[in-house]
């Protein structure tokens, strides 16, 4: 539901907020979240999360991490650096640079390695470090802060974009305007792209199904995760897989496992959720207030699994906030780590099967 005081957004032009324009405009739309789960959404298999051990990255803001086909560890940093670590070592080899901000990556077929870049776009990366632009623009628009991709057994290639009106820097200001101008896109080997879903809610994780039937997509500010089929009776069309979560889903992968690991970036805010379905303008006060006295959300580090059913493996949660907004998880061979956009570190999990 979009309120009177809000754009209306025709598809693929959504209204930007330019380099250099006040901050402080925002169009809430309006949206009746569910009722957050008791107890805050805890599950029979919640437990406490461990850290094990910090693996040093060189560099700051490790916002996603995943693990190559030779299991070492992949992560993009704030300064563009996309570093390779040997995780029982630590041992660190930087790749290249993307001269942007990269976020998702995902192992390409090729032994490269595909980027979201906030900055650049939808990138490859090859082994000696060069940078191949695979998307720049949309129906002749920039493309900005591609988010997670994922490349099936025929080299298409699918990511999704959190929004077209927000920057990295300022990603709290679609969260509270609650935007829904995320994407997911497809891009086939001959280059073209198709825009397969829009209006999304911050569209974050992507996963792609063992036999490529499917894809999971995260939807931050929707907190929930759905699946969109690709093949099958019911190519095209999207149902739930998890929804109603207690937490903003981040990014996500397919673990050796076979489980989806999803990293769980902070708990709702029950301020938040008490004013999107009101008119805007309860927002607009906020989001004005000196950042010092917005909500601040809930120090924890948090991370879930789930089978290809939807049932709820893993549930590990952490309060101390000795390392903490976790916006990446990977597994392999009873490996579990994870990043942070807020961090230097990447943290190796003690077994997630403690309790």
């Amino acid at each position: 539901m979009i309120s009177p005081d809000s754009p209306t957004a025709s598809p693929y032009e959504p209204m930007r907020v330019p380099a250099g324009t006040d901050r402080r405009l925002i169009s809430p739309r309006r949206w009746t979240p569910p009722r957050a789960p008791a107890d805050a959404g805890r599950t029979p298999v919640t437990g406490r999360l461990v850290v094990a051990r910090r693996i040093g990255t060189g560099g700051h803001g490790p916002e996603d991490v995943i693990f190559d086909r030779q299991g070492g560890l992949l992560t993009g940093l704030g300064d563009g650096g996309i570093v390779r670590i040997e995780p029982a070592a630590g041992t660190r080899t930087v790749v290249g640079n993307t001269g942007g901000r990269p976020l998702g990556l995902a192992p390409a077929a090729d032994g490269g390695i595909l980027i979201c870049d906030h900055d650049r776009g939808l990138l490859r990366m090859s082994a000696d470090g060069s940078v191949r632009v695979l998307v720049d623009t949309i129906a002749g628009r920039p493309l900005t802060f591609a988010s997670n991709v994922v490349e099936g057994p025929d080299e298409t290639v699918w990511f999704t974009v959190s929004t077209r009106r927000w920057d990295l820097e300022h990603y709290l200001g679609d969260i509270v305007e609650h935007s829904c101008t995320g994407l997911l896109c497809r891009r086939d080997r001959d280059g073209t792209v198709t825009v397969l879903r829009d209006g999304l809610k911050f569209a974050n994780g992507l996963v792609l199904a063992p036999d490529a039937s499917h894809l999971l997509v995260a939807e931050t500010a929707g907190y929930r995760i759905s699946r969109h089929w690709l093949t099958g009776p019911k190519a095209g069309t999207d149902e739930p897989f998890v929804e109603n979560l207690a937490g903003l889903p981040d990014n996500m992968s397919l673990g050796s496992d076979g489980l989806v690991w999803v990293s769980i970036a902070a708990p709702r805010n029950a301020l938040l959720d008490r004013l999107l379905p009101l008119p805007g303008l309860p927002r607009v006060l906020l989001w004005n207030l000196p950042e010092a006295l917005r909500p601040k959300a809930t120090p924890v580090a948090w991370v879930m699994a789930f089978d290809l059913d939807a049932r709820v493996v893993h549930d590990l949660r952490a309060d101390d906030v000795s390392y903490g907004f976790v916006t990446g998880v990977a597994e392999h061979e009873g490996t579990v780590v994870a990043g942070s956009l807020h961090e230097d570190d990447i943290v190796v999990l003690a077994s997630s099967s403690a309790r």
